[in-house]
């Protein structure tokens, strides 16, 4: 059996909701750390299969990037099952409270906050727009950052539903992620990985069909 990597992948299915609408989507769940602990980033649609992806290593932390249904509705569940903290920005309050109301994430994520696991340091990049309270988590030593739905392969994400701003979102991208270094690897929410550098050419393109 090949031993876990510093990254491991696992795609869930589901539906996400916001504003009368309902969505089929296909999330990515990422698991960051090695082979005795981890963090767990987006728990989302299916926690036996994230919990199958964590192999009985201690879960450190349920990350949230942001509180979109669909990337935190198995949050509590894994949570439990995990015996582990899930973590979550406070502007996100209203998007979380949608889903449960009746269970608060257990700490606060903050620009600047470092998490730890395994070795692995995820720096916490605070990157509102999609969301209010939208985090990316930075991994300098492994080169890759993880977005939720701030950045994607071609382009930012969507700022067209309730709690979403595109000048908000445009800047965060501009000073939070297109300074990394270009060979930075972007593992997003949805759909496939990109990089800082592929992505950064297109900031004008994406000025200009914004508005």
């Amino acid at each position: 059996m090949t031993p876990p990597g510093p990254i491991d992948h696992v795609v869930t299915s589901g539906t996400f909701s916001l504003d009368g609408g309902t969505w089929d989507v296909d999330n990515n769940v990422w698991v960051v750390g090695d082979e005795n602990e981890v963090l767990v980033i987006d728990a989302a649609h299916d926690e036996l299969k994230i919990e199958e992806a964590v192999g009985g290593r201690r879960v450190v932390a349920v990350v949230c990037t942001h509180a979109h249904d669909d990337h935190v509705n198995r949050a509590p569940a894994l949570a439990d099952r995990v015996s582990a903290p899930i973590l979550l920005n406070p502007a996100e309050a209203p998007l979380w409270e949608m889903t449960h109301p009746n269970r608060p994430p257990d700490r606060e994520l903050a620009d600047g906050d470092v998490l730890s696991a395994g070795g692995v340091e995820l720096r916490v990049l605070q990157t509102p727009g999609h969301s209010p309270g939208s985090s990316c988590l930075y991994a300098p030593e492994l080169g890759t950052v993880f977005t939720g739905d701030t950045l994607f392969n071609g382009g930012p994400g969507a700022t067209g539903r309730s709690y979403s701003s595109f000048d908000t979102i445009i800047e965060s991208i501009r000073e939070k992620l297109l300074t990394l270094p270009g060979d930075t690897v972007v593992r997003t929410g949805h759909g496939d990985p990109t990089t800082i550098g592929e992505e950064l050419p297109h900031l004008e393109e994406w000025i200009a069909r914004g508005h």
